[in-house]
């Protein structure tokens, strides 16, 4: 499978009398798309907002992130999402760089809702505050879900995903200023110099532990719920086969954005046929029962041993339940003589003293730590809030809260916070984007 991805840089997003792009400058005709946005009829009100890097702007509560794309051939960009059921992983996609698609609840924050500022001190904890973020600003009309405390909001997040292919069109004729190439060959097809090299698997666990179905990620469509651990070739990861849920503390959060660009895939490829033979991805998943739990990590490293891997990148979307799936995993890789390193967060309490995984093994000696989702984190007020700052202070989106008998309340009188690190919109980076490191004392 060859995968093409045509990369356009976005330099400024604007709006204007077309919806157009043209010398890195992305132009929306506003009442147009939002038009476009609102033929879902759960929609009942709607506004989008540019917010630009260096800004004094607070977002909150985010949904969902995506990247614009497009495909040449038709083919939608989410299969069974925007459009029917197709393969993913080759062929050609054209992307729009810099910029992202968010989801942003006009009212009510939910568990898996998180923050984004755009200047400032916060900026620093999330990827994208970095971005133009082109905010779909939306409320709907799912009432039985608004006073929920897990809601899934679908109408909003699948807004942006089809609002992304939207802006992907503006490009879909156009020639990209970059072509990145992703190609691997079928395993018992590669070179002697290749196999010679240490064959690597990525395991990935993104989020499906709910059983009441549409809140967990989706793989073509289908809830990963009802998923059992498969061999997939990394291009589908990258080319839109995956799509984020609404289950997950905000930092922990693997957004849409996260699975089309994740960067422990592109750090693979680039090592491949060079220090390592890149053998793919191991798609796991995140069960409820241990049961459940115990039969994936069999799964996992039964594969892994069949492909004859010497050592794997574990890597999980979530703390807390999750920890047992992700830590049964390593260990059983270990188990068949397949050298393992994890990826996550911890949870180690807001003094960081606690135990950092619900459950730990000593098979598990190589980890890598994306930070603590218990952090305490202080901000001033933002000039600007896109969405609902009060979203923030209703016990139900994780890392804030209504009122704490010692910290008070989490947005204060003159609009400045302090809230968890969970609360930061995919804080802690766990698709490889990280840039925290720890400390000594």
């Amino acid at each position: 499978m060859k995968l093409e991805i045509g990369n356009f840089q976005v330099k400024d997003v604007v709006f204007g009398e077309k919806t157009m792009f043209n010398n890195g400058i992305l132009s929306i005709n506003k009442e147009e798309a939002m038009a476009f946005i609102k033929e879902d009829e759960h929609i009942i009100d709607l506004d989008i907002v540019i917010a630009k890097p260096g800004e004094s702007t607070r977002i909150v509560p985010v949904k969902e992130a995506v990247e614009p794309r497009i495909r040449p051939d038709g083919r939608p960009v989410f299969p069974g999402v925007t459009g029917d059921v197709e393969a993913t992983g080759n062929g050609r996609v054209h992307a729009l760089k810099g910029c992202s698609v968010l989801g942003v609840g006009m009212h009510y924050g939910s568990f898996g809702d998180g923050l984004i500022d755009m200047g400032g001190e916060g900026a620093k904890y999330t990827l994208f505050s970095e971005l133009i973020n082109i905010c779909i600003v939306a409320d709907t009309d799912e009432e039985f879900e608004r006073f929920e405390q897990q809601k899934k909001n679908r109408a909003i997040r699948w807004a942006s995903h089809r609002f992304a292919e939207y802006l992907g069109n503006t490009v879909k004729d156009l020639k990209p200023e970059e072509i990145e190439t992703f190609e691997l060959e079928p395993i018992t097809k590669r070179s002697e110099e290749i196999n010679k090299l240490p064959s690597v698997v990525l395991v990935m666990q993104p989020q499906s532990q709910m059983e009441e179905l549409g809140y967990n990620d989706l793989v073509y469509g289908w809830d990963m719920n009802k998923y059992v651990p498969s061999f997939m070739n990394p291009n589908e990861v990258l080319d839109g086969a995956l799509i984020s849920g609404s289950f997950m503390p905000a930092s922990s959060k693997w957004a849409t954005y996260d699975f089309q660009n994740f960067p422990t895939i592109k750090e693979l490829y680039k090592e491949h046929g060079k220090s390592i033979n890149f053998l793919g991805v191991i798609m796991s998943n995140l069960n409820v029962s241990l049961e459940q739990k115990k039969r994936s990590a069999i799964f996992v490293a039964q594969m892994a041993k069949s492909l004859g891997a010497d050592g794997a990148i574990v890597t999980e979307e979530g703390y807390g339940n999750p920890d047992a799936d992700y830590i049964l995993c390593l260990a059983a890789l270990e188990d068949v003589g397949v050298k393992t390193v994890g990826i996550s967060n911890e949870c180690t309490g807001r003094d960081g003293a606690s135990q950092p995984l619900v459950t730990l093994d000593e098979k598990a000696n190589a980890l890598v730590s994306t930070g603590n989702v218990s952090q305490l984190i202080e901000l001033p007020p933002a000039d600007k809030v896109i969405g609902e700052l009060q979203a923030l202070a209703r016990d139900g989106l994780s890392g804030g809260w209504a009122y704490d008998e010692i910290l008070g309340a989490s947005v204060r009188e003159d609009g400045s916070i302090i809230m968890e690190n969970n609360a930061m919109f995919c804080g802690d980076r766990i698709a490889g984007w990280s840039t925290k490191t720890m400390k000594e004392f």
